[in-house]
């Protein structure tokens, strides 16, 4: 989407430069940071639709400014760079918050690719889901239930769209990883982002386990 704004943020000067001028090419306005502090006063004074984040940062690394970003509130996504291609490496990157997870070298098609699938996302659905008492607005990445107003980050908004979308109907933890996380995630995390809903709805029990299975909305 022509004139999305992208936060980058890496060490690397050469990367740096070379992400600027491509997303710039793309039609993205770019924002730079070189380090995690200033990733954390970047992401929340100009507000990104994207952050392009590099883990190995010197001092506050990728992963712990995804994770502040996250306790904040801040749900921008956030695209993960890395050199490291492990499972468990692909896994602590989403484990802290990231949205995607591309590793070092990669075709700088395919991030300006995966940039702007993400800002897609962030458009106004067709219509916002209502089930009981229950609503999401996925553009503002916010749910209303009984009057109160909960704010959502990127990846607890997909989950809860996944259950209304599939009301009183059981949603496994393999069909939650496969449409949320393509693949790249573990049941344990499914777990931990069901914990972070349960917490923040003011009615934890709607969100039933079905024990070995996975979950269902109950509402």
């Amino acid at each position: 989407m022509a004139g999305a704004s992208v936060l980058i943020v890496d060490d690397d000067a050469s990367l740096r430069r070379m992400l600027d001028r491509t997303l710039r090419a793309a039609g993205f306005d770019v924002e730079t940071a070189v380090d995690g502090g200033g990733a954390l006063v970047a992401a929340e004074r100009s507000l990104p639709e994207v952050i392009v984040l590099d883990v190995g940062l010197p001092g506050l690394d990728g992963l712990a400014v995804c994770r502040r970003l996250r306790a904040k509130g801040v749900g921008t996504p956030i695209i993960m760079l890395t050199a490291r291609d492990a499972v468990p490496d692909r896994v602590a990157g989403l484990e802290s918050g990231a949205d995607d997870y591309l590793v070092k070298p990669f075709a700088t098609e395919e991030l300006v690719a995966r940039v702007r699938a993400l800002t897609r996302r962030r458009q106004p659905a067709d219509s916002d889901l209502a089930v009981g008492g229950l609503a999401l607005d996925g553009d503002a990445r916010l749910a209303v239930i009984d009057g109160r107003r909960i704010e959502l980050t990127e990846r607890e908004t997909a989950l809860l769209e996944l259950l209304m979308r599939h009301p009183r109907q059981v949603v496994s933890r393999d069909d939650a990883i496969d449409t949320l996380w393509e693949g790249a995630a573990t049941a344990n995390l499914v777990d931990r982002y069901v914990a972070r809903l349960r917490d923040k709805l003011p009615r934890a029990e709607i969100i039933r386990t079905v024990r070995g299975v996975g979950f269902m909305l109950d509402v």
